[in-house]
């Protein structure tokens, strides 16, 4: 691993069960997160694509340190693999790594941005998430959709999860806000909360949402907003990616 933005070694990988599925998390990711705080200081933030048609991830993004992006795959690769049973002989590709701020308000944000979301429904499409904010930011919220009963979107589930879904808020439009704890829709299954320095892995296809209080998160300051580094990998397939 190069030197700069090195990781902690070596990283204490734990893991949860949120509903059927697990989640890893490392604590202490980096040997010095305030360097990346910093960078993300100096660095240009622009909206995230979808935003000017209220969708996708609400807020801001700047491109992260190469350095940061190859250390972290470096680790990651073989951690996914044996963690969330991904065949060795599947290759790895990396969409966007970058920091994002939360910066949209809620009266300001559309239909899909207010509902739970799957990145993409490929097998092993993997999301990961390091926090550079703190707990008052909230976390990462996991969620089963009742009508259908599912909590992970597939290649065979996609469709009929879609269908119900777009049914569903076309006939009813969700609550302009940040989701949370779960209403008619949704189950609320656990959180990840938020922690300075703490590194999240889970798989894109499971429904999930930023949990975030607009009172303190919606800010494009990163040493005071919800500044978090979103990296997105693939295994053997095409990567894509939404929201995180």
């Amino acid at each position: 691993m190069t030197d700069a933005f090195s990781i902690r070694m070596p990283p204490d990988i734990r893991s949860v069960k949120v509903g059927d599925h697990q989640v890893v998390f490392i604590d202490n990711f980096l040997e010095d997160p305030q360097a990346l705080l910093e960078q993300a200081c100096q660095s240009r933030f622009e909206p995230y694509p979808g935003q000017v048609n209220k969708k996708g991830y609400p807020g801001i993004r700047a491109e992260a340190p190469a350095a940061y992006s190859a250390n972290l795959t470096e680790l990651l690769e073989p951690l996914i693999k044996v963690n969330f049973q991904v065949p060795e002989d599947l290759p790895l590709r990396k969409s966007i790594c970058a920091f994002s701020l939360t910066t949209t308000q809620p009266q300001d944000m559309g239909p899909l941005q207010c509902t739970p979301h799957f990145d993409a429904s490929t097998p092993h499409h993997m999301a990961v998430l390091l926090y550079l904010c703190g707990e008052q930011h909230g976390g990462t919220g996991f969620y089963r959709h009742k009508a259908t009963g599912l909590q992970q979107i597939t290649p065979e589930t996609r469709e009929q999860y879609l269908d119900v879904y777009y049914e569903e808020i076309n006939r009813r439009l969700p609550a302009q806000r940040y989701f949370d704890r779960g209403d008619e829709q949704f189950s609320f299954l656990g959180m990840i909360p938020a922690r300075f320095n703490r590194l999240v892995v889970y798989p894109g296809s499971l429904l999930h949402s930023a949990c975030i209080n607009p009172a303190r998160s919606i800010n494009s300051d990163p040493r005071t907003g919800r500044l978090t580094l979103n990296t997105f990998y693939d295994f053997g397939l095409a990567a894509s990616a939404t929201l995180d």
